[in-house]
């Protein structure tokens, strides 16, 4: 089954509302085993909405619509969708019934645009709506099923979840299977992982058996997708490339969990072996210990947290040497190590973990540019600091270097020699 996601309204072109419909439907499609294969949206316009129905229309066999739904007048997808049909109108009783009940229950006055709400194409099968006032349509175009809600996201999750997706259902028929592995990497860019490291993966893969790179802030996933008849032999014909990507970047994998992050994992890794960690943190200001603890459960792992902005605080709260600071620097691997043991030992932790750098976008000096980052990493076998080279926009330095921190403490407890993005370490005592 291929389909295809239409949203209407100005205020998702215009960036007024984020269009979290499209990507919320299109996983539940794809979970079913359905090829999404366009998402497209559209202004407020009865010719527009005409004009992308009759595109879709030839090319899916499902086609879902998100709003335009409503009572006022740049609601125009019902009258889009009755010209299209060749048809009139009718009266729905139950949906009069019910939202005029809706009315009366609040106090409201009722009006002629809440009575019409209950006009619905002749030729269109309600679907009845008890999140709102606005039902769902269920119609047939051509040789295409089409489902339009209204763009309230709890009134059509409630529409897709109750009277859409089992229609769909029934339309496959169990015909369609559908396998989706998430491999979450971090540490690597997009561009090693797949020239050095996966490599060529076209004898892996097919029409029916599909990888795709997906890069982001907090690194790069892999995801895998294959289809077959059912859900069984997706996920046979799927494994052959998930044990390639397994055995050659396997370093770099922290997760197949589709919604783990890296604290996610750096929490279950610690409790997993009965450790506690401390964080020291400058540049970062709290993100690292915000990330870890974050984590349910994660006071079974997370001892304590030290802002340390001012060289006085580190000095006073983390016992920094002032020789140090006065001869290295705050952003130095050995200010990064000296505040990496010291807010260990101060709380007993077994692994202490710190950062300190010019995030930006002032700052910086011709030796020490915006973007230098020094993490240090304190354990019983191990003290070291080292060196991460960022960009100039502050936001994106600053979190990234909480997801380093975070993959070398995973590296660490996991026993992989090799740091993230191969940074090296300057060894401490």
């Amino acid at each position: 089954m291929i389909a295809h996601i239409l949203t209407i309204g100005n205020e998702i072109l215009i960036g007024d509302t984020i269009n979290t419909n499209a990507s919320w439907m299109a996983s539940r499609l794809t979970a079913l085993g359905v090829h999404v294969q366009q998402v497209l949206t559209i202004s407020d316009s009865r010719s527009d909405i005409i004009e992308a129905i009759n595109r879709s229309i030839e090319r899916a066999n499902l086609l879902l619509v998100t709003g335009g739904l409503g009572p006022t007048r740049d609601d125009v997808t019902k009258a889009a969708l009755t010209e299209l049909m060749g048809c009139g109108y009718r009266l729905d009783e139950q949906v009069l019934a019910y939202v005029q009940q809706l009315f009366d229950r609040r106090g409201l006055p009722f009006s002629k645009s809440n009575h019409d709400q209950a006009m619905v194409p002749e030729l269109a099968e309600t679907l009845f709506n008890r999140m709102g006032t606005a039902p769902g349509l269920w119609l047939r175009l051509a040789s295409c099923d089409v489902a339009a809600m209204p763009g309230v996201p709890r009134e059509m999750k409630y529409l897709m979840d109750k009277e859409v997706l089992p229609r769909v259902i029934d339309r496959l028929d169990g015909r369609s299977g559908y396998h989706v592995q998430y491999l979450h990497t971090y540490g690597i860019s997009e561009s090693q992982l797949s020239d050095d490291v996966i490599g060529d993966t076209d004898a892996l893969t097919s029409s029916n058996v599909l990888l795709a790179y997906l890069p982001g802030q907090g690194g790069v996933t892999l995801r895998v997708s294959s289809f077959a008849d059912t859900a069984t032999q997706a996920r046979h014909q799927a494994q052959p490339l998930i044990d390639h990507l397994l055995s050659r970047a396997g370093d770099h994998i922290f997760s197949t969990e589709p919604h783990d992050t890296l604290a996610t994992t750096v929490n279950r890794i610690l409790k997993d072996r009965g450790l506690r960690i401390a964080t020291a943190e400058s540049c970062t200001g709290g993100l690292l210990a915000g990330a870890i603890t974050d984590v349910p459960g994660s006071s079974a792992v997370f001892d304590a947290g030290i802002i340390a902005y001012a060289n006085s605080v580190k000095a006073s709260d983390l016992s920094v040497p002032a020789e140090t600071l006065a001869s290295f620097g705050a952003v130095s691997a050995e200010t990064a190590a000296a505040m990496a043991a010291a807010v260990a030992r101060k709380y007993g932790a077994d692994i202490g973990i710190s950062t300190t750098g010019i995030a930006g976008p002032d700052g910086g000096t011709p030796d020490k540019p915006v973007g230098t980052i020094w993490i240090g990493f304190w354990s019983k076998d191990r003290h070291y600091a080292t060196l991460a080279r960022l960009l100039r926009d502050r936001d994106e330095n600053r979190q990234r270097t909480v997801g380093i921190a975070l993959d070398i403490v995973r590296r660490e407890l996991l026993g992989i020699d090799r740091l993230p993005f191969d940074m090296k370490r300057v060894p401490f005592s």
